[in-house]
């Protein structure tokens, strides 16, 4: 019994002291935090500064400006023919420059068919005529022996008719041998321009894309031995949207009597860069039903004149030279934001933005008829949140040329 108090009291006190032991720690702890607490230096309050942000600008100049519009498209003669004979025969010569890619003046010979039939058929013609001409001077003279014995016989009659009768006179085989004398001389040139037309000449000053003809061939009337082509200009039809017209002259399609505008081709060949001048000279009769587009004629003379020349075939860059606009501006492509709005920076830093009036996209650059002074600084740097009179700092990257 007296064992059990024991136990019994041993217990209580090891419960007391744990419990003395947790309240200490806690006091302890107190007393550390506070004191941790009162050394601590107090945090000053700092003043968020935004950064301004950096914009890229250019500044721009306004003046007269050309608007210059471009296409493509492919290089044809002006004139292009099928060497076809008019007669038929035996080739018996052809010109060294009648082979693909050769090259001729106006005149020269290029090929010549045998001769020796059309030469026969002018000796006989010339035959009928003088065979025709006897004939009609025997008639002639029978006629007039004719009305002579008339006025001998008839002269003082008075009961007759004092003109001889037509076919006393012979009038009718005057006219039929007058006739045959005509047809005869017909014959005649008909043999001369047949046998002219055995030698074929270069109608114009030009060069051949196809042959296929030679010596010893024969060839009939119609039959295509060649083909030529001019070589004193050569045109290229640039497809051009509707809009694109208003900026330039085409002779017959645009207002105004006056030429159309110049124009500059230019193409890659011969591991050479050519530019050749040439104008606008029409524009085709229809408009493309599927693209809608235009065909502006442009027209480059002496395309052989240079070396390498402005070869048929070809596939050239056309810039067409337009008008002129008196006081405009050109800005790059990234000065422009939707709604026609360019971000204009005036001298405090201060960005606005501005509504411009576009004329035309050329090239990198867009063409703004009115909307910017002379001398202001267009932003061409993208900006996320941007706002109109925001405060900006700037960096002038270039100035754009007058």
């Amino acid at each position: 019994m007296i064992l059990k108090k024991i136990s019994a009291m041993s217990k209580k006190k090891k419960r007391f002291f744990h419990f003395a032991i947790t309240v200490l720690f806690i006091i302890v702890g107190a007393i550390g935090l506070i004191a941790l607490t009162a050394s601590k230096s107090q945090l000053e309050k700092t003043k968020h500064i935004v950064p301004t942000p950096m914009v890229r600008v250019i500044k721009i100049h306004t003046g007269p400006k050309s608007i210059h519009i471009r296409g493509e498209g492919t290089v044809r003669p002006l004139r292009e023919i099928h060497l076809v004979p008019q007669v038929g025969g035996k080739v018996v010569d052809v010109s060294p420059f009648l082979v693909n890619g050769g090259e001729f003046k106006k005149g020269d010979r290029l090929l010549c068919i045998d001769p020796i039939d059309y030469q026969l058929a002018v000796t006989l013609a010339k035959a009928r005529v003088k065979d025709s001409e006897s004939k009609l001077k025997i008639i002639q003279e029978e006629s007039a022996v004719a009305r002579e014995e008339w006025r001998v016989h008839y002269a003082g009659n008075s009961h007759t008719q004092k003109k001889a009768p037509p076919l006393v006179v012979k009038e009718p085989q005057l006219a039929a041998a007058r006739a045959q004398l005509d047809a005869a001389q017909a014959d005649l040139k008909k043999a001369f321009l047949n046998l002219e037309r055995t030698v074929l000449k270069a109608p114009f000053d030009g060069r051949v894309s196809e042959e296929n003809v030679d010596i010893g061939q024969y060839v009939s009337l119609g039959q295509t031995m060649a083909v030529l082509y001019s070589t004193d200009a050569a045109e290229i039809a640039v497809p051009l949207e509707d809009g694109n017209l208003f900026w330039f002259d085409v002779p017959g399609f645009t207002p105004g009597d006056g030429p159309g505008s110049s124009a500059t081709v230019m193409a890659s060949i011969a591991g050479r860069n050519l530019v050749c001048p040439g104008r606008v000279v029409r524009a085709e009769g229809e408009v493309d039903e599927k693209t809608r587009m235009i065909n502006v004629i442009v027209r480059v003379d002496n395309p052989y004149a240079r070396k390498p020349p402005l070869a048929m075939g070809l596939f050239v860059t056309v810039e067409i030279e337009g008008h002129i606009l008196p006081n405009a501006a050109v800005i790059p492509r990234a000065a422009l934001h939707q709604g026609n709005v360019a971000w204009v920076v005036n001298g405090d830093g201060v960005l606005r933005f501005r509504k411009v009036d576009v004329a035309h996209h050329q090239g990198e650059g867009i063409i703004v008829r009115s909307g910017l002074k002379d001398g202001e600084m267009v932003v061409i740097s993208p900006i996320k949140a941007v706002t109109d009179g925001m405060t900006v700092r700037t960096a002038v990257i270039r100035e754009l040329k007058k």
